[in-house]
């Protein structure tokens, strides 16, 4: 087979995201703000577009799967951790642009919270730190964009003061 590129993927992994193609449509996902004793579980993204920026366990969403199973799947996945939803947050639109303005990404996130039941976090290949933080006090971490603002949320469902 040629180096020739044919569009189609051919089961190669293509770095995300990638100059060279620009996003066709927006990608779904969900992510889970995970509370525990009032903390709630942070990590590090480890790929772009978010390499080394604290966020949301969370992922893009399969074929078949519900948003909510999907929020689930990727915090068992990334994590190691199991808990149940509690309520819907809201959505994150992060759209990436090229210096000449064509789109290069364009994420759809739709934010869970939930309640810790099971397991300890842990760093894996997609999530390098896990750490257990205060929703309303994150300092100077280095967070993907809206974070403060999806947790300020998420800890006012967790303590039933939304919309107060």
């Amino acid at each position: 087979m040629s180096g020739q590129d044919n569009g189609q993927d051919n089961n190669r992994v293509i770095p995300f995201p990638n100059p060279a193609r620009a996003a066709a449509r927006p990608v779904l996902a969900a992510s889970i703000a995970v509370f525990r004793d009032g903390k709630v579980l942070l990590a590090t993204r480890t790929k772009p577009p978010a390499d080394q920026l604290w966020s949301l366990p969370g992922g893009k969403v399969e074929a078949g799967e519900s948003l909510e199973e999907a929020a689930l799947r990727e915090l068992e996945e990334e994590v190691g951790i199991s808990a149940r939803i509690i309520g819907f947050n809201r959505h994150v639109e992060i759209v990436g642009r090229d210096p000449k303005g064509a789109v290069t990404h364009h994420f759809v996130i739709a934010s869970f919270v939930g309640e810790w039941l099971a397991g300890e976090p842990r760093p894996g290949p997609e999530a390098g730190a896990v750490m257990w933080a205060d929703p309303l006090k994150l300092g100077g971490l280095p967070t993907t964009r809206e974070l403060g603002d999806v947790l300020r949320r998420a800890a006012a469902i967790v303590t039933g003061k939304a919309g107060a």
